[in-house]
C-alpha cells in the first residue's frame, strides 16, 4: 500500500474534514452560548458586559479542545456516512481503494486536527483559561493576581502575600485552602521592607493563616536577624475566596506546568495525583481521538448506508459519551487503588481499538 496521498485519499479527507469543522463549530457554539448566559447573569456593577464576553472569549481555544474529540467522531461518522448513502464509498472501493486505505485517509487527517488542538492548548488554551481567571479576580478581588512565572501575589495592607501554588482541601466537611511555598512581604509606612516570612505551608483556619516551618527574616536599621519557628499565626481579613479564584486548576493547566507542579509536590511530599491525572490525560489525548474516530469507520461500510443523520449523530454520541464514561471509570479506580495513571488511561482506548479491529474484520468478511 502506497502512503503517497492520491485525489481519492485528498476527497476522503476533505468530506470529513468539512463535517468535523461543522460539527465542532455547532459544539462549540452551543457551549459558548451556555457560557455567556451563565457570564450574563453575575452582570452588575464592577462586572460589566464587556468583562463577561472578554471572559468567555478568552476560554475559546480550552472549549475547543474540550469538544473536539466529540465532534471528532460524531463528524468522522457523518461524514463517512454521507459518503455511503450516496454510494461513493462503493465507487472508491471498486476503483481499488481498500478498507485500510480510506481507513488511513481519516486516520491522517484526525492526526493533523489533533496536532493543532494539542498545540493550541498547550498554548493558547492554557494562557486564555488564566486571562479569563485574571478578569474575575481582578474584577472582584482587586487585591489579587495571578503571575505565570511567581505564582498568586495578593496585598492586605502593608502586607504582600506570594504563593507558588495552591488547593482547596476537604476536611470535616468544611472547605480549606492550603498555599504551598509562601512568603510574606512586610513593609512600613515609608514602603521600607521590614521583614520577610518564608513558610512551607500556609492554611486557612477560620480567619487565620497558619503558617508552618517558618523562617523569618527581620531588616533593622542596620541588621539582618533570622528565626526559625515551627508554626505562626497570621490574623488576614484576606478573602479566601478570593485566592482559590486566582489559582489555576489542574485541568485548565498547560502540561509543562503540571509538571513543575508534580515535581514541586513531589519533592515536599505533597499529593500530586490530581495533577498526575491531567499530565498523563494530555499524553493519551490524541490516542483516544484517534481510537474513537477509528472505531467508528467500520460503520460507515455497512450500517451507515442506510441509515439518516440521526442514527449517526446517534451512533456518534454514543461513541462518545461511552468512551468518556468508560475512562472515567478507570481513573477514579487508579485514583482509589493507586494504580499508575499510565496503566489506567490506556486501557479505554486500546480496548476501543479491539473492539474496531474486531468489527472491521468481521465487516470485511
Amino acid at each position: 500500500m502506497k502512503l503517497r496521498p492520491n485525489l481519492h485519499d485528498l476527497y476522503v479527507g476533505r468530506v470529513v474534514l468539512v463535517t468535523v469543522l461543522l460539527t465542532w463549530a455547532v459544539l462549540l457554539g452551543l457551549d459558548l452560548m451556555q457560557a455567556l448566559s451563565g457570564e450574563l447573569k453575575d452582570v452588575k456593577a464592577g462586572y460589566t458586559l464587556g468583562h463577561a464576553v472578554a471572559r468567555v472569549l478568552y476560554t475559546v481555544p480550552r472549549r475547543a479542545y474540550t469538544f473536539f474529540p466529540t465532534a471528532a467522531v460524531i463528524g468522522a461518522l457523518m461524514g463517512l456516512g454521507q459518503l455511503a448513502a450516496s454510494s461513493e464509498l462503493t465507487a472508491l472501493r471498486a476503483l481499488g481503494l481498500s478498507r485500510r486505505r480510506l481507513s488511513l485517509s481519516v486516520a491522517i487527517t484526525m492526526a493533523l486536527l489533533t496536532g493543532v488542538m494539542v498545540v493550541g492548548m498547550e498554548t493558547v488554551g492554557a494562557w486564555g483559561q488564566s486571562q479569563s481567571d485574571a478578569i474575575m479576580a481582578k474584577v472582584r478581588y482587586g487585591d489579587v493576581a495571578k503571575a505565570r512565572y511567581s505564582g498568586l501575589w495578593a496585598r492586605e495592607g502593608d502586607t504582600f502575600l506570594n504563593a507558588a501554588s495552591g488547593e482547596e482541601r476537604v476536611v470535616n466537611g468544611k472547605t480549606d485552602l492550603q498555599l504551598q511555598d509562601v512568603r510574606l512581604y512586610q513593609l512600613d509606612e515609608a514602603g521600607r521592607l521590614m521583614a520577610i516570612s518564608h513558610a512551607a505551608t500556609a492554611e486557612q483556619q477560620g480567619e487565620d493563616w497558619v503558617l508552618k516551618d517558618v523562617l523569618r527574616t527581620d531588616f533593622g536599621e542596620r541588621s539582618v536577624t533570622q528565626a526559625k519557628v515551627p508554626e505562626q499565626r497570621w490574623t488576614s481579613k484576606l478573602d479566601p475566596d478570593a485566592l482559590a479564584a486566582s489559582m489555576g486548576k489542574p485541568r485548565y493547566m498547560a502540561a509543562s506546568d503540571l509538571s513543575r507542579s508534580i515535581e514541586y509536590r513531589t519533592r515536599n511530599g505533597l499529593d500530586a495525583r490530581e495533577y498526575e491525572e491531567v499530565y498523563w490525560g494530555r499524553w493519551f489525548y490524541p490516542l483516544n481521538v484517534l481510537s474513537l474516530c477509528l472505531a467508528a469507520i467500520p460503520f460507515a461500510f455497512g450500517s451507515l448506508r442506510s441509515g439518516g443523520l440521526g442514527k449517526r449523530m446517534f451512533l456518534g454520541l454514543l461513541f462518545a459519551l461511552g468512551f468518556w464514561l468508560l475512562q472515567l471509570l478507570f481513573g477514579r479506580m487508579a485514583t482509589a487503588f493507586r494504580v499508575d495513571y499510565r496503566l489506567a488511561l490506556a486501557l479505554p482506548p486500546v480496548l476501543l481499538l479491539i473492539v474496531s479491529g474486531f468489527l472491521f474484520k468481521r465487516r470485511s468478511s
